[in-house]
Protein backbone atom coordinates (compact mmCIF):
# COMPACT_ATOMS: atom_id res chain seq x y z
CA UNK A 1 0.00 0.00 0.00
CA UNK A 2 1.42 3.25 -0.29
CA UNK A 3 2.55 5.94 2.52
CA UNK A 4 0.18 8.99 3.00
CA UNK A 5 1.16 11.78 4.91
CA UNK A 6 -2.16 12.49 7.49
CA UNK A 7 -4.86 14.19 5.87
CA UNK A 8 -8.54 14.82 6.43
CA UNK A 9 -11.54 14.14 4.51
CA UNK A 10 -12.11 17.67 3.19
CA UNK A 11 -9.62 18.97 0.44
CA UNK A 12 -9.75 21.68 -1.88
CA UNK A 13 -6.05 19.91 -4.17
CA UNK A 14 -4.51 16.36 -3.95
CA UNK A 15 -1.17 16.28 -4.61
CA UNK A 16 0.77 12.62 -4.98
CA UNK A 17 4.54 12.34 -4.83
CA UNK A 18 5.47 9.42 -6.54
CA UNK A 19 8.97 8.24 -5.04
CA UNK A 20 11.32 5.32 -3.84
CA UNK A 21 12.36 7.49 -1.17
CA UNK A 22 9.04 8.91 0.93
CA UNK A 23 10.64 8.83 4.16
CA UNK A 24 12.24 11.97 2.62
CA UNK A 25 9.62 13.40 1.69
CA UNK A 26 7.16 13.07 5.15
CA UNK A 27 8.70 15.31 7.58
CA UNK A 28 8.77 18.20 5.40
CA UNK A 29 4.86 17.44 4.35
CA UNK A 30 3.97 16.90 8.26
CA UNK A 31 5.78 20.47 9.22
CA UNK A 32 5.64 24.10 9.07
CA UNK A 33 3.09 25.64 6.19
CA UNK A 34 2.71 22.23 4.16
CA UNK A 35 1.58 20.67 7.21
CA UNK A 36 -0.86 23.35 8.76
CA UNK A 37 -2.43 23.05 5.09
CA UNK A 38 -2.82 19.68 5.15
CA UNK A 39 -4.58 19.74 8.76
CA UNK A 40 -6.51 22.17 8.00
CA UNK A 41 -8.23 19.59 5.23
CA UNK A 42 -6.73 22.60 2.56
CA UNK A 43 -4.77 20.01 0.68
CA UNK A 44 -3.87 16.31 0.54
CA UNK A 45 -0.51 14.83 0.19
CA UNK A 46 -0.19 11.18 -0.15
CA UNK A 47 3.91 10.18 -0.67
CA UNK A 48 3.29 6.85 -3.09
CA UNK A 49 6.02 4.15 -3.54
CA UNK A 50 6.38 2.53 -6.72
CA UNK A 51 7.85 -0.49 -5.06
CA UNK A 52 4.42 -1.18 -4.11
CA UNK A 53 3.38 -2.43 -7.71
CA UNK A 54 6.40 -3.77 -8.06
CA UNK A 55 6.79 -8.03 -8.84
CA UNK A 56 9.59 -10.35 -6.94
CA UNK A 57 10.43 -10.43 -3.02
CA UNK A 58 12.97 -7.58 -3.78
CA UNK A 59 9.97 -5.55 -5.30
CA UNK A 60 13.17 -4.35 -8.09
CA UNK A 61 12.42 -1.05 -9.54
CA UNK A 62 15.49 -0.02 -11.79
CA UNK A 63 17.77 -2.06 -14.08
CA UNK A 64 20.94 -1.60 -16.00
CA UNK A 65 20.91 0.62 -18.94
CA UNK A 66 20.17 -1.20 -22.22
CA UNK A 67 23.77 -0.11 -24.67
CA UNK A 68 25.53 -0.14 -21.39
CA UNK A 69 26.72 2.66 -19.50
CA UNK A 70 26.40 3.51 -15.93
CA UNK A 71 24.02 3.58 -13.43
CA UNK A 72 20.80 2.06 -13.35
CA UNK A 73 17.36 3.32 -14.97
CA UNK A 74 14.34 2.89 -13.28
CA UNK A 75 12.14 0.24 -15.21
CA UNK A 76 8.72 1.08 -16.96
CA UNK A 77 6.08 -1.45 -15.37
CA UNK A 78 5.95 0.02 -11.78
CA UNK A 79 5.80 3.25 -12.61
CA UNK A 80 3.31 2.48 -15.37
CA UNK A 81 0.88 0.81 -12.89
CA UNK A 82 1.28 2.74 -10.05
CA UNK A 83 0.70 5.86 -12.62
CA UNK A 84 -2.55 4.00 -13.93
CA UNK A 85 -3.82 3.78 -9.87
CA UNK A 86 -3.27 7.57 -9.49
CA UNK A 87 -4.42 8.65 -12.72
CA UNK A 88 -8.04 6.92 -12.46
CA UNK A 89 -8.02 8.59 -8.85
CA UNK A 90 -9.73 11.89 -10.32
CA UNK A 91 -11.21 13.49 -13.45
CA UNK A 92 -8.41 15.90 -14.21
CA UNK A 93 -4.97 15.13 -13.01
CA UNK A 94 -2.28 16.67 -14.30
CA UNK A 95 1.06 14.78 -14.27
CA UNK A 96 4.30 16.85 -13.39
CA UNK A 97 7.96 14.58 -13.77
CA UNK A 98 11.56 16.13 -12.54
CA UNK A 99 13.47 16.16 -15.04
CA UNK A 100 17.00 18.88 -15.63
CA UNK A 101 15.69 18.88 -19.31
CA UNK A 102 12.46 19.89 -18.77
CA UNK A 103 10.84 23.75 -18.76
CA UNK A 104 12.13 26.65 -15.99
CA UNK A 105 9.43 26.29 -13.30
CA UNK A 106 8.20 30.08 -12.72
CA UNK A 107 6.29 31.69 -10.17
CA UNK A 108 3.79 32.18 -12.75
CA UNK A 109 3.34 28.40 -13.73
CA UNK A 110 2.84 27.60 -9.53
CA UNK A 111 -0.26 29.98 -10.06
CA UNK A 112 -1.53 28.23 -12.80
CA UNK A 113 -1.11 24.81 -10.80
CA UNK A 114 -2.61 26.35 -7.72
CA UNK A 115 -5.70 25.96 -9.86
CA UNK A 116 -5.84 22.39 -10.09
CA UNK A 117 -7.52 19.78 -8.21
CA UNK A 118 -5.24 16.93 -8.50
CA UNK A 119 -1.16 17.06 -9.10
CA UNK A 120 0.64 14.00 -9.58
CA UNK A 121 4.64 14.40 -9.32
CA UNK A 122 6.79 11.83 -10.72
CA UNK A 123 10.37 11.83 -9.21
CA UNK A 124 13.21 10.22 -11.25
CA UNK A 125 16.69 8.81 -9.47
CA UNK A 126 19.57 7.28 -10.45
CA UNK A 127 20.44 7.82 -14.27
CA UNK A 128 16.92 8.44 -15.12
CA UNK A 129 12.84 6.90 -15.85
CA UNK A 130 12.60 4.62 -18.89
CA UNK A 131 11.98 6.62 -21.83
CA UNK A 132 8.94 4.88 -22.50
CA UNK A 133 7.29 6.46 -19.36
CA UNK A 134 7.41 9.60 -21.23
CA UNK A 135 6.11 8.46 -24.47
CA UNK A 136 3.06 6.92 -23.11
CA UNK A 137 2.01 9.36 -20.41
CA UNK A 138 3.38 12.64 -21.40
CA UNK A 139 3.82 14.66 -18.41
CA UNK A 140 4.88 17.62 -18.20
CA UNK A 141 8.82 17.76 -17.05
CA UNK A 142 10.12 20.57 -14.99
CA UNK A 143 13.34 22.08 -14.01
CA UNK A 144 14.47 24.23 -10.75
CA UNK A 145 17.47 25.12 -11.95
CA UNK A 146 20.27 24.22 -14.56
CA UNK A 147 21.69 21.93 -12.53
CA UNK A 148 21.67 18.10 -11.50
CA UNK A 149 20.75 16.61 -8.31
CA UNK A 150 20.49 12.99 -6.83
CA UNK A 151 16.71 12.79 -7.19
CA UNK A 152 13.39 14.76 -8.21
CA UNK A 153 12.59 14.80 -4.26
CA UNK A 154 13.75 18.41 -3.77
CA UNK A 155 12.22 19.29 -6.57
CA UNK A 156 8.99 17.86 -5.65
CA UNK A 157 9.06 19.40 -2.45
CA UNK A 158 9.19 22.87 -3.91
CA UNK A 159 6.48 22.42 -6.40
CA UNK A 160 4.15 21.14 -3.12
CA UNK A 161 5.50 24.28 -1.24
CA UNK A 162 5.11 26.95 -3.71
CA UNK A 163 1.62 25.54 -4.47
CA UNK A 164 0.53 25.46 -1.10
CA UNK A 165 1.07 28.57 0.15
CA UNK A 166 -1.18 30.05 -2.83
CA UNK A 167 -3.92 28.11 -1.12
CA UNK A 168 -6.17 30.35 0.45
CA UNK A 169 -6.13 29.23 4.32
CA UNK A 170 -3.07 28.49 3.76
CA UNK A 171 -0.89 31.24 5.06
CA UNK A 172 -1.73 33.07 8.07
CA UNK A 173 -2.21 36.58 6.32
CA UNK A 174 -4.21 36.57 2.80
CA UNK A 175 -1.98 39.15 1.32
CA UNK A 176 1.45 37.21 2.15
CA UNK A 177 1.30 35.24 -1.03
CA UNK A 178 0.26 38.43 -2.73
CA UNK A 179 3.30 39.92 -2.35
CA UNK A 180 6.05 37.57 -2.50
CA UNK A 181 8.90 38.07 -5.34
CA UNK A 182 7.88 37.27 -8.83
CA UNK A 183 4.14 38.07 -7.89
CA UNK A 184 1.80 40.12 -9.91
CA UNK A 185 1.99 41.72 -13.28
CA UNK A 186 5.27 43.55 -12.87
CA UNK A 187 7.26 40.47 -11.59
CA UNK A 188 9.25 42.18 -9.22
CA UNK A 189 11.29 40.76 -6.18
CA UNK A 190 10.06 41.47 -2.34
CA UNK A 191 10.77 44.31 -0.48
CA UNK A 192 12.73 44.53 2.44
CA UNK A 193 11.51 43.26 5.87
CA UNK A 194 11.67 44.51 9.30
CA UNK A 195 11.04 43.59 13.02
CA UNK A 196 11.80 44.60 16.16
CA UNK A 197 14.25 45.57 17.96
CA UNK A 198 14.23 48.85 16.51
CA UNK A 199 17.78 49.83 16.19
CA UNK A 200 20.00 46.11 15.95
CA UNK A 201 23.83 46.77 16.02
CA UNK A 202 24.09 50.31 15.03
CA UNK A 203 21.24 50.17 11.99
CA UNK A 204 17.76 51.30 12.92
CA UNK A 205 14.85 50.24 10.99
CA UNK A 206 13.69 53.09 7.95
CA UNK A 207 11.76 55.71 9.50
CA UNK A 208 8.59 55.70 7.54
CA UNK A 209 7.76 52.19 8.60
CA UNK A 210 7.02 53.34 12.11
CA UNK A 211 5.50 56.82 10.86
CA UNK A 212 1.54 55.00 10.60
CA UNK A 213 1.61 56.78 7.09
CA UNK A 214 0.16 53.34 5.58
CA UNK A 215 0.33 55.27 1.88
CA UNK A 216 3.86 56.27 2.54
CA UNK A 217 4.75 52.83 3.62
CA UNK A 218 3.01 51.02 0.45
CA UNK A 219 5.20 53.55 -1.61
CA UNK A 220 8.41 53.01 -0.40
CA UNK A 221 7.94 49.25 -0.60
CA UNK A 222 6.64 49.70 -4.25
CA UNK A 223 10.15 51.41 -4.73
CA UNK A 224 11.93 49.41 -2.77
CA UNK A 225 10.45 46.25 -4.89
CA UNK A 226 11.67 48.17 -8.29
CA UNK A 227 14.97 48.92 -7.10
CA UNK A 228 15.89 45.69 -5.93
CA UNK A 229 15.09 43.61 -8.89
CA UNK A 230 17.04 46.59 -11.37
CA UNK A 231 19.94 46.02 -8.96
CA UNK A 232 19.51 41.97 -8.46
CA UNK A 233 17.82 40.64 -11.26
CA UNK A 234 17.28 43.24 -14.31
CA UNK A 235 16.82 40.16 -16.11
CA UNK A 236 13.14 39.59 -14.84
CA UNK A 237 12.65 43.29 -16.20
CA UNK A 238 12.58 41.82 -19.93
CA UNK A 239 9.64 38.93 -18.99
Amino acid sequence: MPIFVPHTLIMTLRIDIVTLFPEMCASYCEGSIVGRAVRRGLVDIALVNPRDWAGGRHRTVDDRPYGGGPGMVMAAPPIAECLDSLLNRSRNPRLLMTSPQGGRLTQRGINMLAEDDHIIILCGHYEGIDERIVELYKPEEFSIGDFVLSGGELAALIVTDAVTRQIPGALGHAESAVSDSFQGEGTLLDHPCYTKPAEFRGLEVPAVLTSGDHGAVDNWRETKRIERTQERRPDLESE
